[in-house]
């Protein structure tokens, strides 16, 4: 995959529909809120609500938004009570995919995800179908010139991660999620990571040719377009002809 990074493709891809701010800015609203629910207003003790602050401070999403929202979230505030869902189906050529969602209408979103499946030929599956083919993963990405790829690995071990791997321009480390923050916090000592997330990493990619792939594509933005879905994950391995559509 030289030339160019497969993860990146992949981040952009699941957030390619998010180009109208209000509609990014009322996801991350949501995720904020869910986590200070689960976990309290305190980011210093609640990793879930870090994390979601500091997707939403990278939006340059407002201050008082934020502030709203964890209020929400606590209590002070009344708000919206949002349920986590997950879906699981196929898309086309078999590729597995993954929906994450926070809503507060099953009946409703599950109508919306099944149609946006069969519109693509892909179809909605049935819990546990095809999360086997992926493991739940810390995973942070660094631009390859923050260092050479010796250092980079003795720094990312020494740091505790589990794996690196070079994916065209980019460092891709993975940690077990118990472990993510830990070797975050370390690694950042030294060097700006360009993402950072508790994701569904696939444990094999598919490769696809490019008429399945931009099937593949659409797919992931039409449900990345729906304002419950967080996040979407996918194992299709995209032709670099398809990279950076």
């Amino acid at each position: 995959m030289a030339g160019h990074s497969h993860w990146a493709n992949i981040q952009r891809t699941k957030g390619a529909a998010d180009k109208k701010k209000a509609k990014l800015f009322a996801k991350l609203a949501r995720n904020i809120q869910v986590a200070a629910k689960e976990g309290g207003s305190n980011a210093d003790m609640n990793f879930k609500l870090a994390t979601a602050l500091e997707d939403a401070r990278a939006a340059s999403m407002p201050r008082d938004t934020i502030e709203r929202s964890i209020k929400k979230g606590t209590g002070e505030i009344d708000g919206a009570t949002f349920e986590q869902v997950t879906y699981e189906g196929y898309g086309p050529g078999g590729v597995a995919v993954i929906a994450e969602a926070l809503t507060d209408n099953k009946n409703r979103l599950a109508a919306d995800i099944r149609r946006i499946f069969e519109n693509a030929n892909g179809s909605l599956g049935t819990t546990n179908c095809v999360v086997f083919m992926f493991q739940r993963k810390g995973v942070l990405t660094f631009p390859v010139s923050a260092a050479g790829e010796d250092q980079m690995m003795t720094d990312a071990l020494d740091a505790g991660a589990e794996n690196m791997e070079t994916d065209g321009d980019l460092y891709v480390i993975t940690a077990p999620p118990a472990e993510f923050e830990a070797v975050k916090k370390a690694l950042s000592k030294k060097y700006k990571p360009t993402s950072s997330d508790i994701a569904m990493v696939p444990k094999d990619w598919i490769k696809v040719d490019d008429e399945i792939g931009r099937k593949v594509m659409t797919l992931l933005e039409n449900l990345d377009d729906n304002e419950d879905i967080q996040k979407v994950y996918m194992n299709a391995e995209l032709p670099e002809t398809l990279v950076g559509k």
